[in-house]
């Protein structure tokens, strides 16, 4: 039996998610080599383990007769188990056959055997998970921010938001269709952007808020830590500079309008980026919300009289949303959108409009 294409990609994704590499980004890789029907089964299999990990390594639990295993081993087994249980066209000889021959594949042919039993024990009875954490697949410091913050009820919601794949929504703009989710597409318009502003987009990749800002007419400047990051904006002609925003900017003129999305957790887009929630510790937030506000305190100082700064992320975090804006003076602070996965369409977003210090004659 020849061992899936799909199968040995999403395995391969799998161990490279574990050393610290996206799933979509990987995948994205992998696409190039796969059919559409491969890739569509690799990137099913890659999201759905990942989503699902605390439920599948629960199961694994309860049929393994071994307590530590090889990750190889582990994310063999997460595969298989989460083909026989949530997906139903996938024939169940299939998914323990090459799950067995990944384990072989990876030089871990001792463990075979044993996964085989583990998969062939494996059903799609219902479970009594014997937590919130394992049934809603999600670490249980999240869900206590989450219902610290936001309640039960809207803290479950957006774990359960996070074990769906994320809804597609399409922009129509002046150059042309894009994906973009529609909470982002929220943003840029909190800038009332106006034709022939100077508009900074600090941390601009991928570029779509870019692409729509640039349909009001502004004349825009795109930066980001590194140049690479700034390939897909080319095609939008606008310049492009490679920077730590966090320094001084190396702009001798202001700007009318700026738009600081900045890198945070991603805690908003956890159902296209599940392996943030199994990465993520509670250190980090402050690590992030310090880089945030040197971030914010460079953008301000780039903002001209009478100009609009806004503050986004893809975060639910307080620390690195409200937190962060407070050291604003509150006249000039205001917090202009939150969503919700769960509760909202689309992703996770907050953001906060924030004006100059100086009104435009003064």
């Amino acid at each position: 039996m020849t061992l899936s294409p799909a199968r040995i990609a999403a395995f391969d994704v799998l161990r490279r998610v574990e050393a610290g590499g996206f799933a979509s980004d990987l995948l994205l890789d992998h696409a190039a080599s796969l059919d559409s029907r491969d890739a569509g089964l690799a990137s099913e299999i890659v999201f759905g383990a990942l989503r699902y990990r605390a439920q599948l390594d629960y199961l694994i639990s309860l049929h393994a007769s071994r307590a530590k295993l090889d990750g190889e081993v582990r994310d063999a087994l997460r595969m298989g188990i989460y083909q026989l249980r949530y997906l139903e066209r996938v024939p169940a000889h299939a998914a323990v056959a090459d799950s067995v021959s990944l384990v072989k594949r990876a030089h871990k042919s001792s463990a075979a055997g044993f996964v085989n039993a583990v998969l062939r024990r494996v059903n799609r009875e219902p479970v009594a998970w014997p937590s919130r954490e394992i049934e809603l697949s999600c670490p249980e410091w999240l869900l206590a921010r989450w219902q610290a913050h936001y309640g039960a009820e809207a803290a479950e919601g957006i774990a359960r938001a996070a074990l769906r794949e994320p809804e597609k929504f399409v922009r129509e703009g002046a150059s042309g269709a894009r994906i973009q989710d529609i909470g982002a597409q929220a943003i840029v318009p909190l800038l009332g952007l106006q034709p022939g502003q100077r508009f900074l987009d600090l941390c601009a990749a991928p570029g779509n808020k870019t692409a729509q800002a640039l349909e009001a007419g502004v004349r825009a400047v795109a930066c980001d830590r590194r140049l690479d990051r700034l390939a897909h904006l080319k095609s939008l002609g606008c310049p492009l500079v490679a920077l730590d925003g966090s320094q001084p900017l190396p702009f001798s003129a202001r700007f009318d309008r700026i738009l600081l999305d900045a890198p945070c957790s991603g805690t908003g887009t956890l159902g296209r980026n599940p392996e943030i929630k199994w990465r993520l510790r509670p250190e980090d937030l402050t690590d992030l919300a310090r880089r945030q506000g040197a971030l914010l305190a460079r953008a301000r100082a780039a903002l001209a009289p009478g100009g609009i700064l806004v503050y986004s992320t893809c975060s639910l975090e307080p620390e690195e949303n409200q937190a962060v804006v407070s050291t604003v003076p509150d006249e000039l602070a205001s917090d202009a959108l939150l969503r919700l996965p769960g509760r909202d369409a689309g992703d996770g977003f907050y953001a906060a409009v924030i004006k100059s210090e100086l009104p435009a004659n003064g």
